[in-house]
């Protein structure tokens, strides 16, 4: 029986929480026909105002109370008419994959279970893998065997997500200049463990590769090039391009094969300016913010995943349209905020008026949005709202 034949009789949830990645499976799949469970910690999140959204629950904080967003998700999950769970965040694939044999029991789980999560989240043995199958990545070590502090080094937490206090952190990342060294109790203190240190790798783009994989396979997959972020000195990205390149989809896909993956997942390059090597940042072994720009080009990722979940991998068209652009409107401002405002220790500041310029050209040629849908207006203005009341507040 296909999606049109089950029609609204089969349910999918879907966190609500995570701004445009949210609202790009929840219009997917509501346009699939299926019925759409959103869940959120708030009852303000902007993706619950979707159109396409069916049903609206209010759930524990996972940053708070991992344990009572499991067990929200576990009871939705007990329903009948509920075919499988959306992993966006890392909030959501770690409670996934721990619990992967209990969800197991009431609905499909094509997501990867918790020994492959963890050596995704644990940059050491990530860049092992890496290594053995020839994904060319900065040189990593872990703080107590790192001796070259000449250059320019790159402090990461080993792990990319810590739990502790019954809820979810995410320690920083610490950049130090050429003769620099960091105290390095301290740096474990802060941590929480002991972290891992790479060689800086000179900025010539950042790139993703994504994918839907089944067992080591890939069912679908897409690149692009981050083109602006929330402020010109990084940060999540408010304006993608789709890309195409042979060398970037060599490189995710041999590396997600090695991590024998199931699901869906992000492996983030950085192209080294002195060679033009694509070379390995991390992986997320999940959906990603920038999902509505895979969408926006023709590859319906959250359709693959239903699809995936449903047992239906085959006839997936594996092209896409290189060079469709996609934004978030809010960071755009919040990026040209900074261009105006700001001094980066680590960036040069660009021209206002060349990057104001370069926005409006972009918008007008790629009118792609994460938020706003003429179908669906009430997220953006929804988030516009909150945006402006947490403006006003500061």
């Amino acid at each position: 029986m296909d999606a049109g034949e089950r029609g609204r009789a089969d349910a999918v949830v879907v966190s609500a929480d995570h701004g445009g990645s949210s609202l790009a499976c929840i219009r997917s799949l509501g346009r699939l026909g299926l019925t759409v469970v959103c869940v959120a910690s708030r009852e303000s999140a902007p993706a619950l105002a979707s159109s396409y959204c069916d049903e609206r629950h209010v759930v524990p904080a996972p940053g708070e109370d991992l344990d009572g967003y499991r067990d929200a998700l576990l009871k939705l999950a007990r329903r009948p008419d509920v075919r499988t769970i959306v992993p966006l965040y890392e909030p959501d694939i770690y409670v996934l994959s721990k619990h992967r044999e209990s969800f197991a029991e009431h609905v499909a789980t094509p997501w990867c279970d918790f020994e492959r999560v963890r050596r995704a989240q644990d940059r050491q043995e990530l860049f092992g893998v890496a290594d053995r199958v020839d994904v060319p990545a900065p040189e990593t070590a872990l703080l107590s065997e790192w001796d070259d502090w000449d250059s320019r080094s790159v402090v990461k937490p080993r792990y990319t997500l810590t739990v502790e206090d019954g809820g979810v952190t995410y320690p920083e990342v610490s950049v130090f200049e050429p003769g620099e060294r960091p105290d390095e109790d301290a740096l474990v203190s802060e941590v929480g463990h002991e972290p891992v240190v790479q060689s800086h790798v000179p900025d010539g783009g950042e790139y993703g590769f994504f994918g839907v994989f089944d067992e080591g396979e890939p069912v679908r997959t897409f690149q692009h090039r981050r083109a602006r972020s929330y402020t010109y000195d990084g940060g999540a990205s408010v304006y993608r391009e789709a890309v195409d390149d042979p060398d970037l989809a060599a490189a995710g896909t041999r590396l997600l094969r090695a991590l024998n993956w199931h699901g869906p997942a992000m492996a983030e390059f950085r192209r080294d300016a002195r060679d033009g090597t694509f070379r390995l940042l991390e992986v997320n072994p999940r959906f990603w913010g920038s999902l509505p720009l895979a969408v926006a080009a023709g590859v319906d990722f959250p359709a693959t995943y239903y699809r995936l979940a449903t047992g239906q991998t085959n006839g997936f068209d594996p092209g896409y349209e290189p060079g469709v652009g996609c934004h978030t409107l809010r960071g755009e401002a919040s990026y040209l905020h900074s261009v105006l405002r700001y001094d980066y220790d680590h960036a040069e500041r660009p021209s206002f008026a060349r990057s104001v310029a370069a926005v409006c050209a972009s918008i007008a040629r790629q009118p792609n949005f994460d938020y706003l849908a003429v179908d669906d207006p009430s997220p953006f203005a929804r988030d516009l709202l909150d945006s402006t009341l947490g403006a006003l507040g500061n």
